[in-house]
């Protein structure tokens, strides 16, 4: 099935999909046996291979479900403002803590889905330096660049930052995950530096040899968490759909497994329906029958 990616450009049509696809105003109304679900996330690879696990569990479980691709900040403004109801892919404390600041008072943080995240700076280890602080000293190896994702992620956010507290003389070039991963694949294959924006889990780490940037000044934060977010309400207007959330958590290694299936040439929807097929117990736990 080809995947559907939304990009949208504002509250007011995330609103719009919801009552086009979803029939939110007449939810109550409207649902199936079990009810429906929206389930919002960043287009990183890393919450790409949540999202659609999730999607799969909740259908296993009797849900109509959509899954709706968002940038970051619009995706915590959908869910204080009730138009989806969850999701997976909140990086905390660190890489969206200004996304949090404006919006944590508005959601409901359910719980941690996943732990031992992390963000940075990333280069291949056959890389000489081993810091930020080094990187003005090899300029032109890196050409002067490093290269990011989509702009307003929090890891991109937290490079701009970098760049003003190390003054590094580098241009930060703007991209997307896929784009990111092409040029590091690129660079990898001719033995070149490069430097990107990176974070993990992600598939790179089980691809090629990677290392992080130590980062003295701490612009990256320590070790991070994906969060499950809610709408306020969800858990008394849905108890069984929050239920899931609450019980939804796994490990690196199970997600890295999912993107590195996806990286491979499976689908989305086929590389996450592999895996939950692979883990029967697990799901049943997630969804409540263990």
């Amino acid at each position: 099935m080809t995947r559907k990616l939304f990009r949208l450009t504002g509250i007011g049509i995330v609103l719009m999909f919801c009552l086009l696809s979803a029939g939110c105003t007449d939810t109550q109304a409207t649902e199936s046996a079990k009810g429906e679900v929206s389930i919002g996330y960043v287009t990183w690879d890393s919450e790409i291979a949540s999202a659609n696990v999730l999607k799969q569990v909740f259908e296993k479980a009797g849900y109509d479900v959509e899954i709706v691709a968002v940038d970051a900040g619009l995706l915590y403004q959908a869910i204080a403002k009730d138009d989806l109801d969850c999701t997976v892919s909140a990086w905390l404390p660190a890489t969206q803590a200004n996304y949090w600041e404006q919006f944590g008072d508005d959601v409901d943080h359910v719980r941690k889905n996943l732990e031992g995240a992390k963000i940075g700076l990333v280069v291949p280890s056959y890389v000489t330096i081993d810091s930020i602080e080094e990187l003005n000293g090899v300029r032109d190896k890196f050409d002067g660049t490093i290269i990011g994702i989509e702009p307003g992620s929090g890891v991109v956010q937290n490079t701009e930052e970098a760049i003003t507290e190390y003054g590094l003389e580098y241009e930060l070039l703007a991209s997307s995950s896929a784009g990111m991963a092409a040029e590091l694949r690129s660079a990898i294959q001719n033995e070149e530096w490069i430097a990107v924006t990176g974070w993990n889990p992600h598939w790179k780490f089980a691809r090629w040899d990677l290392k992080y940037l130590d980062d003295p000044k701490g612009v990256y934060g320590g070790e991070e968490y994906i969060g499950t977010l809610a709408r306020q309400g969800l858990a008394e207007e849905k108890p069984g759909v929050y239920g899931i959330l609450e019980r939804f958590h796994w490990t690196p290694a199970d997600m890295e497994s999912v993107m590195l299936t996806i990286e491979n040439g499976e689908s989305d929807e086929d590389a996450a329906k592999a895996w939950v097929d692979a883990h029967p117990d697990q799901v049943a736990e997630w969804i409540g029958e263990n």
